[in-house]
């Protein structure tokens, strides 16, 4: 694939980009700020992109706001959002567009070289990959005042699955289950979320995006 990696970081920056050699992929633009990586993904138009939440000059939220900049002008790009710490409410704002292609990973997840790269093929192909931990966090914390409270434990755990962007055959092998009770699931949950028939892939993002709101 080719690839603009965007982090403030040299050493994390060059890290991934030798990583990302030594798997086959193009490193096509290696970048230390917002503005940058828009001009990088307009420029080359990626496969994906690697982004770190937090970046020059306030060091808050600009690589988050840079690759939700670069969407809205390359509808669709996939971008891979990497950030030190769980923070949802970033996850929730790269998928508002609905479109999919989102990745929102910790950073200690890159040490994981397998979990990392698995996680970049899903994303660059339209998945929505969500970090455990950071399902985790969003289950614990989640309201019982709304429509993911109506969801039983099942659906709950299938969503969270769902989140972490695992394909309905995943699912099923991970829950020991068959995939057409895995199909029923799915249904039941876009049902008490109001989510009428569309477009599977849309209302699977959709879901995952009601989730973090949750």
């Amino acid at each position: 694939m080719r690839i603009v990696v965007a982090d403030d970081s040299v050493l994390l920056r060059e890290g991934l980009v030798r990583l990302l050699a030594e798997d086959g992929h193009q490193v096509v633009a290696a970048v230390g700020d917002g503005p940058a990586l828009i001009e990088a993904v307009l420029a080359h138009r990626p496969d994906i992109s690697i982004v770190d939440v937090r970046m020059p000059p306030t060091f808050t939220d600009e690589g988050l706001r840079a690759a939700i900049t670069a969407r809205s002008q390359l509808p669709g790009s996939p971008m891979l959002v990497l950030s030190q710490y769980v923070e949802a409410a970033y996850a929730a704002d790269l998928l508002a567009d609905g479109s999919g292609a989102v990745g929102y990973l910790l950073k200690n997840r890159v040490a994981r070289v397998e979990e990392f790269l698995d996680a970049l093929d899903r994303v660059a192909q339209g998945a929505t990959v969500l970090d455990p931990q950071v399902v985790a966090q969003l289950l614990a914390g989640q309201r019982r005042d709304n429509a993911i409270g109506t969801l039983t434990a099942r659906e709950r755990e299938l969503l969270a699955l769902m989140a972490e962007g695992h394909s309905n055959t995943a699912i099923a092998q991970q829950l020991v289950v068959s995939a057409s009770t895995v199909e029923k699931h799915i249904g039941n949950v876009f049902t008490k979320l109001g989510l009428p028939p569309d477009d599977a892939q849309h209302r699977r993002v959709l879901a995952v995006l009601a989730y973090l709101r949750a």
